[in-house]
């Protein structure tokens, strides 16, 4: 790129900056109540007089304050700006964008409400007075961006000072994340802490604070070397010298990175660009571990390292290569832990317990969330990835559970939580938004172990869904596919699992029950004008009705199918092979998890135009499926027309079926016909017909037209943030299940869990 065109692509690049910053709203933050405050009865609530009994209450009993006020999930993010990354001593104004993001990030990774707080005051004893003045406000302070050696004096005497959390994520965070990092690399290199050789560059405040983690973590002081601007810190040195660079001195004579660095195992940097040089790392150790950490420009950068130590384990703190040493993966799950059992401090047990939680997600299986974030990356335990990414939504759960188990074993949690697993489904929930409603449907599918067969078994989301649910459920995995190409592509994926091993195939190409099972398919469907070669033919190339035949035959009890192709051509062989004994297709049932809560639609894909009988089947069917999820079923029958104002043919149609349902006489809400507000709007319903049998609002519509039930389960989808749990196909006796290509792997596990369940559970 010629020198004009990378400075017009810098200039683009900050000026797009700029705008983010700036459109459609100045600023990342804002502020939202959590109450209503629509009429006077909400004022004298929020405010005067009723506010006075939350006060009294919490002054009769400072606890209670994290129960009134959002103090106890309320972080302060304190900065004087003088040490901003990157950017060094810019005030406490300029640095204001910065604690903005950072409080952003505490919000979308923890869920954490923060203020960020920039204080125009340089001298480190005064800004502690005035941090410590703001206990009453926040749950926790994390001080960001503090020259060294104030952030020593000030976060020291605010942990004195304060009985709430005090951290400073420029020490700590960085210690912590580095500590989970060095974990992984060590056992990558087959190496322990209490026998490498450590040399740092970097005295600062995260440089001292990663040693002093190394330390606990097993690296002996002895075997550390610290060197700066200054050289090689050694006992009597004077220049540029700190009590906390004292303590790793190492002799009595100066010396330079290059003469320490023989033989050293770790290199960590945390200083400048270019310290390091590839003649420094051919020095090194075998198979060393090189973490170059400075931003923008690391110390030394990977090319460079691997030139002259191909075997070598590299991270930095770019984005941009692998192994990016990342606070984001440290301090919200930290406070996130802390915050929810009242800590009263953050110490060293709660950090190692953050490190060993950051570590072991690396070795476990990689998300199928974080691999979609970090599309063509390899996610895969070993030297390219020795932590997991920031956007592992397994994080939160795994990190803060450990955080606060530390933080309740060593006497610091002034609310402790009774169910720490459930505390860990609780924080799942957060970020899977499926995890709370699924939850009684996979305690019901662990009651008994299912075979489950999967249609198209060599996609990378069904291989995620079946090594989820070998982990997850009692259910037994079938895919159907070429093994060869199912264990290339879980390889790929950095996946253990492998056909035949751990999950049961259905080899399309070979398999010694293909005879049987075309054989099965001509009986079937011979006087359909199927001929035997027909049927040879189908039963090698089409795996749904592969899946069909195997369930037709007792070989699975389930069918997954469906991601990719058409909703109909699926739904066909299913019809054909499967309908029979009194079951065929009732309906789809959509469930729409959206913030206000769950919402079912019906029927989305089977029936174009229901007739009343299939309205009121429909209705029956997502009544019991309903139930699954714990609920109580509320029927809504959709129309344009109210309670028969209007002679519409959706109208006239749901008048019908709501006679149906009369006959029959449901143990379930249910009424119509009626305007989806009116379904939704108990208060609006109320003026349209004041003597309606539904009770507040419906959580399921069941629609005249396919089109019209479809346009609303996408809307939801692709407008209103809604996550999709299915859709459910309702009366094949939870023998099988048409989904659509865009479900996710997430989303198939939750299918696999509804296909899991006897129907014994739900009928």
């Amino acid at each position: 790129m010629s020198e004009d065109r990378h400075d017009e692509a810098r200039a683009a690049t900050r000026q797009a900056a700029l705008d983010y910053h700036e459109y459609p709203k100045p600023g990342k933050l804002e502020i939202r109540a959590t109450k209503p405050l629509a009429n006077g009865r909400d004022l004298s609530r929020a405010y005067s007089p009723g506010v006075a009994e939350a006060c009294l209450e919490i002054q009769a009993d400072p606890a209670t304050a994290s129960r009134y006020t959002s103090r106890g999930n309320l972080v302060a993010v304190v900065s004087n700006g003088t040490a901003v990354l990157g950017l060094g001593n810019i005030g406490a104004l300029a640095s204001k964008p910065v604690m903005e993001g950072k409080a952003v990030l505490f919000k979308k990774f923890a869920n954490i409400d923060c203020f960020d707080i920039e204080v125009n005051e340089p001298d480190p004893y005064k800004l502690a007075d005035i941090v410590c003045a703001l206990e009453p406000t926040f749950g926790a302070v994390n001080l960001e961006d503090i020259k060294a050696p104030d952030c020593f004096i000030v976060e020291q005497i605010c942990r004195e000072r304060m009985n709430i959390p005090v951290f400073h994520d420029d020490q700590h965070g960085t210690a912590i994340v580095v500590g989970a990092a060095a974990t992984n690399a060590l056992i990558v290199a087959e190496k322990r802490f209490d026998q490498i050789k450590v040399v740092s560059t970097g005295g600062g405040a995260a440089g001292i604070a990663c040693l002093e983690m190394l330390v606990k973590l097993g690296v002996r002081r002895e075997n550390i070397w610290l060197c700066d601007l200054a050289g090689l810190v050694y006992h009597g040195r004077t220049e540029q010298m700190t009590p906390q660079k004292a303590n790793f001195a190492q002799g009595h004579q100066s010396g330079t990175l290059d003469q320490v660095i023989a033989g050293a195992d770790l290199f960590l940097g945390l200083s400048g660009p270019g310290v390091l040089t590839p003649a420094m790392v051919a020095k090194m150790a075998p198979k060393p571990i090189v973490f170059a950490l400075a931003n923008p420009t690391p110390e030394i950068l990977p090319d460079q390292v691997r030139s002259v130590a191909p075997d070598a384990i590299i991270a930095t703190g770019r984005s941009d290569f692998p192994n990016q040493v990342n606070n984001v993966l440290c301090f919200p799950f930290i406070f996130r832990g802390a915050l929810d059992i009242g800590a009263t401090t953050i110490n060293k047990e709660m950090e190692l317990a953050c490190i060993e939680g950051i570590a072991a997600l690396a070795r476990a299986t990689t998300s199928a969330e974080a691999a979609a974030a970090y599309h063509g990356e390899t996610l895969t335990f070993g030297p390219d990835y020795l932590i997991p990414k920031p956007f592992d939504p397994r994080l939160i759960g795994v990190v803060a559970k450990a955080v606060a188990k530390a933080g309740m074993a060593t006497g610091i949690a002034s609310r402790p939580i009774s169910d720490l697993e459930a505390y860990k489904e609780r924080l799942n929930g957060s970020v899977f938004k499926s995890a709370l409603i699924m939850r009684p449907v996979f305690e019901a599918a662990r009651q008994a172990t299912r075979r489950i067969i999967f249609a198209e078994g060599e996609d990378e989301r069904v291989l995620r869904a079946a090594n989820a649910m070998l982990e997850e459920t009692t259910d037994k995995p079938i895919l159907i596919g070429r093994p060869e190409v199912m264990a290339t592509r879980a390889e790929r994926a950095g996946l253990p699992i492998r056909p035949d091993r751990d999950f049961e195939i259905v080899n399309p190409e070979s398999d010694g029950r293909y005879r049987d099972y075309w054989s099965t398919y001509h009986e079937l469907m011979e006087r359909r004008g199927v001929t035997p070669d027909i049927a040879r033919t189908v039963l090698r190339t089409n795996s749904t009705a592969i899946a069909a035949i195997a369930v037709h035959r007792g070989d699975a009890e389930s069918m997954i199918c469906g991601t990719y192709g058409e909703y109909s051509w699926h739904l066909r062989y299913v019809r054909e092979i499967l309908a029979r004994g009194g079951l065929r297709p009732q309906g789809a049932l959509s469930l729409m998890i959206q913030e206000e809560g769950p919402l079912f639609i019906a029927d989305t894909h089977v029936n174009a135009a229901p007739t009343p009988e299939q309205i009121a089947d429909s209705a029956i069917g997502a009544a019991r499926h309903v139930r699954r999820f714990g609920l109580a079923p509320k029927v809504a029958l959709c129309s344009h027309s109210n309670f028969g104002n209007l002679d519409s043919d959706s109208g006239r149609r749901m008048r019908a079926a709501l006679e149906i349902l009369d006959v029959q006489e449901v143990n379930f809400e249910y009424e119509g016909e009626m305007s989806t507000d009116a379904a939704l709007d108990p208060e609006l319903r109320a003026r349209i017909f004041p003597n309606s049998r539904l009770n507040g609002a419906a959580n399921i519509l069941i629609f005249g037209f396919t089109d019209a039930a479809n346009a609303a389960r996408n809307i939801l989808k692709l407008r209103a943030g809604g996550l999709e749990v299915g859709p459910i196909l309702m009366g094949m006796g939870n023998r099988a299940h048409v989904v659509t290509p865009s479900i996710t792997t997430r989303g198939l596990l939750n299918m696999s869990a509804i296909a899991g369940t006897p129907v014994a559970h739900y009928s």
